[in-house]
């Protein structure tokens, strides 16, 4: 089986600091190839991967604002269509343009989609609902107009991850800096608690981090470290009493989340989203509904068992099980036994 796995190029993949569907594709990618599977990724230059790369952006268009996203995304893209039939299946990992062209091409493409960024953007998977392969990264993130082949959660590489038994004593806050993903909620449930906060994130809107946390940063409890690579990542996750996700979306998944329990982190959420799928209430950690709760629910987390949070995500977000049931898709879809 020859598998072309799709990523973007806003970033690189597996990404440097942020970028989410990047490490996704780079940890389907990888595990493909560690099944000893003919995996071509298509990334970035400057890219690194286990198995055969193609690129024509040498370097990610969100690292340089004078680069026009549309026209990487447009030679980007084009580059691993023309090539097509080289390929048995093509794994789309990047969003709604790959779809224009999957009536274009004989091999299959599988999209997995990893939410939407407007309700705008379903008339172009509506359009291809007859040959497309649609795959939900959650049950909650489905859109009742479309058809699925299956849901997969995101896996993660569970070496990447320390579990630890001690907890340190603050709270963290681990994402983009954006309403969306409820920083200043985090702010307030750190200041009711008492307790440090430390916010390690890119800053995705800069009105919002001037207006809702810069004014709290002070160094002291209220602590910003900016965007932290994987080795940071572990540390910070890995040694957090909590991880504080009190989000203001529909979160399709949420990586941080099963980040944070793969090191024994329980984890305080709003419970939206996909939340409830990621997150045994009162056992991985406590789904709440308000930032008064939350503070209430603190008090509870040194009665979790940390080590049950390691192996929940282990059973459930690891690498391996994710890369297991999307070959289960790509031989039903091939007509493979």
């Amino acid at each position: 089986m020859k598998v072309a796995v799709l990523s973007t190029v806003c970033w690189s993949t597996p990404p440097a600091h942020y970028g989410p569907w990047e490490q996704v594709a780079s940890n389907i990618t990888e595990g493909l190839v560690e099944k000893g599977i003919d995996v071509t990724l298509y990334a970035t230059g400057d890219s690194c991967t286990g198995g055969k790369l193609e690129w024509v952006i040498k370097h990610p268009y969100g690292e340089n604002p004078e680069m026009d996203a549309k026209v990487c995304e447009s030679l980007h893209i084009s580059h691993l269509m023309e090539q097509a039939d080289k390929y048995d299946i093509i794994h789309n990992n990047y969003d709604f343009i790959p779809l224009t062209y999957s009536k274009l091409i004989k091999t299959p493409m599988i999209t997995t989609i990893h939410g939407f960024s407007s309700p705008k953007i379903i008339p172009i998977f509506k359009k291809y609902n007859d040959i497309g392969y649609y795959v939900s990264i959650s049950n909650s993130d489905r859109c009742s107009e479309l058809n699925y082949i299956a849901t997969i959660y995101n896996g993660i590489q569970p070496d990447q991850f320390s579990f630890k038994k001690e907890h340190g004593n603050y709270l963290l806050y681990f994402g983009r800096i954006h309403h969306d993903k409820g920083t200043f909620e985090s702010i307030q449930i750190s200041k009711i608690a008492k307790m440090r906060l430390i916010i390690s994130g890119i800053i995705q809107d800069k009105k919002y981090f001037k207006e809702k946390v810069e004014p709290f940063v002070n160094n002291d409890d209220i602590i910003y470290v900016g965007n932290s690579g994987p080795k940071r990542r572990n540390e910070l996750l890995g040694g957090a009493y909590a991880l504080l996700h009190p989000i203001n979306f529909n979160e399709p998944f949420g990586l941080s989340v099963a980040e944070s329990m793969f090191c024994g982190t329980p984890v305080i959420a709003f419970r939206r989203g996909s939340m409830p799928e990621l997150i045994v209430d009162g056992k991985t950690g406590f789904l709440v509904y308000s930032v008064e709760e939350a503070v209430e629910c603190l008090k509870e987390i040194k009665n979790l068992d940390r080590n049950y949070c390691r192996v929940w995500a282990d059973s459930n977000f690891s690498q391996k099980k994710m890369v297991d049931d999307y070959l289960n898709v790509y031989n039903k879809i091939l007509g493979i036994e």
